[in-house]
């Protein structure tokens, strides 16, 4: 059917392109000035060079097609609600419940409290976007033009009550649940308790190079996961917020490093990560160079009631891997 469609379409092109250029056989200028006149109506041989044009060049003829066929996918998309009319990209999430008890069987109104945590966080709306200080105020990434819109719930009681960063919870087979089409939903995992080498883990994610793979996605523990309920002072659902960016190709602040690289411009370069609530302004110096450091963003490990803000930088490199052409293109479709 579609490829009827398109047949009709390229042969109205043709017609009307024929049809600005028929004159009237039957009719003779009344003068030599208005058959000059006549000549300068307005021509468009625009298609014409264009058919001759892609019946000549195999190239070129794949080169249209693959430009229509990603025309139809964009608007299907918009059809979707994956984008937006605003050109915002609204990323599918489909939340894995794996619990042992009570408390690990986050309610349903708390898994929509999260998203709506990240809805704020990423479009610059949340509440305590205004603390941003004057000095990162100009490289405040304000609204990502990135969204998230809960598709599915999936729950699943288990004996396990602890996890490792395994990924065991993302299969079946080893007691989880197996991810939704990774490729085209972003999956979060709710465990009841999670450690690492004795260590109580807030949450983790894989980075767009694992995209469409079975273990792609976010993990959260319960304690750590939405608003109410949760544990102070990881309780705003900031979590989410930040393995979210790692999902989406953010890297810690200080770079996972010394005064290392964030491979962002605009986030100031610090000796190290920041944690409890850091009073502003706080200074580190790398490379015998003293900064105001951005602790306040969220990709930092500072308590959730101290993140609040992106950097402009890292909302390019967000926006990089969602467009028709980067790693997560995938969020964009069906």
């Amino acid at each position: 059917m579609k490829k009827l469609l398109f047949g009709a379409i390229v042969l109205s092109f043709m017609s009307a392109c024929n049809s600005d250029n028929i004159s009237n056989q039957n009719e003779e200028a009344a003068d030599p000035a208005a058959a000059s006149t006549a000549a300068m109506e307005r021509s468009c041989p625009s298609e014409e060079l264009r058919q001759e044009a892609l019946k000549n060049s195999p190239e070129l003829r794949q080169r249209y097609a693959d430009l229509e066929a990603n025309t139809a996918r964009f608007v299907n998309d918009k059809k979707l609600g994956r984008v937006l009319a605003d050109g915002t990209v609204e990323i599918p999430v489909v939340v894995n419940v794996v619990y042992s008890n009570a408390a690990g069987n986050v309610s349903d109104a708390r898994i929509t409290e999260q998203i709506d945590v990240l809805n704020a966080d990423y479009s610059g709306t949340n509440t305590d976007a205004s603390k941003v200080p004057t000095e990162f105020q100009p490289v405040n990434a304000g609204d990502t033009k990135i969204k998230f819109r809960l598709v599915n719930t999936i729950r699943k009681s288990t004996t396990k009550a602890s996890w490792k960063t395994d990924d065991a919870m993302k299969q079946a087979s080893s007691g989880g649940i197996d991810a939704t089409n990774p490729t085209n939903y972003l999956n979060i995992w709710v465990v009841s308790k999670m450690t690492s080498q004795g260590k109580s883990i807030l949450g983790y994610a894989k980075f767009p190079e694992s995209a469409g793979l079975w273990l792609d996605g976010v993990v959260i523990a319960a304690p750590f996961f939405g608003k109410t309920g949760a544990s102070s002072p990881y309780n705003l659902g900031r979590t989410a917020t930040h393995e979210v960016g790692h999902y989406l190709n953010l890297r810690h602040i200080w770079g996972d490093a010394m005064c290392g690289n964030d491979l962002v411009d605009d986030t100031p370069t610090q000796t190290t990560s920041n944690g409890g609530a850091p009073t502003y302004p706080l200074y580190n110096t790398c490379n015998s160079v003293k900064r105001s450091v951005m602790f306040m963003n969220y990709m930092d490990y500072v308590n959730d009631a101290s993140m609040f803000m992106f950097s402009s930088g890292q909302k390019t490199r967000m926006q990089s891997v969602v467009t028709a052409s980067g790693a997560r293109a995938g969020l964009r479709v069906l």
